[in-house]
């Protein structure tokens, strides 16, 4: 009797969680009451290896969880930049074209600094308006310098129309070499002015 209980339990919380607590986490945390030789077996202490290897992991979860933040940030930034005229405009390609070369740019920054570091890097909150080509920067809060510039030029070649150039900087050659992120055509016509 006691068996089909438990089994009507199982059952039971599983519909009414929609499956978000399984059978096998329930029974797990039913029998938790019960030690098992196999389990004081499991509860050995880690080895050494397996400390720094379960550290190793925690790190690389925390540098994509900070990863996803700053993406976040900077997706909200590139859309303040453009402003209610340009956004509705460029927003899909932006997100489809520039916002994972972006992600990729933040991925091979971070692979350059050590977990703890990561957490002095900041994102700007002030975007250029006007004619201005800066969307956001990425600093270091702790000696107050940027690391990464992210910027979008308005370009017009002859008999092209109007581009959006996205591009960022790295202080690795003092904000000199241009890292292409993707262009975006715009129109024939002149674009308004950042924020507007």
């Amino acid at each position: 009797m006691n068996k089909w209980i438990r089994k009507s339990a199982v059952v039971l919380i599983s519909i009414l969680t929609f499956g978000l607590i399984t059978p096998t986490q329930l029974i797990n945390s039913v029998n938790a009451e019960k030690p098992t030789e196999r389990d004081t077996i499991e509860a050995a202490p880690l080895s050494r290896f397996e400390q720094q290897t379960s550290l190793y992991e925690n790190s690389e979860a925390d540098k994509e969880r900070f990863i996803e933040e700053l993406l976040k940030q900077a997706e909200e930034q590139s859309y303040q930049k453009f402003g209610t005229r340009i956004k509705p405009v460029i927003e899909n390609e932006f997100r489809e074209i520039i916002l994972p070369n972006i992600e990729k740019a933040l991925h091979e920054t971070a692979a350059q600094f050590p977990t703890e570091d990561l957490l002095n890097l900041t994102i700007t909150e002030s975007p250029g308006k006007g004619q201005s080509e800066k969307i956001f920067n990425i600093k270091n809060s702790g000696t107050n310098s940027d690391i990464l510039r992210f910027h979008v030029r308005r370009d017009n070649p002859p008999q092209a129309g109007h581009w959006f150039n996205f591009h960022y900087h790295t202080y690795h050659d003092g904000f000199q070499s241009h890292h292409e992120l993707g262009s975006i055509y715009w129109d024939k016509n002149t674009p308004p002015k950042w924020m507007s």
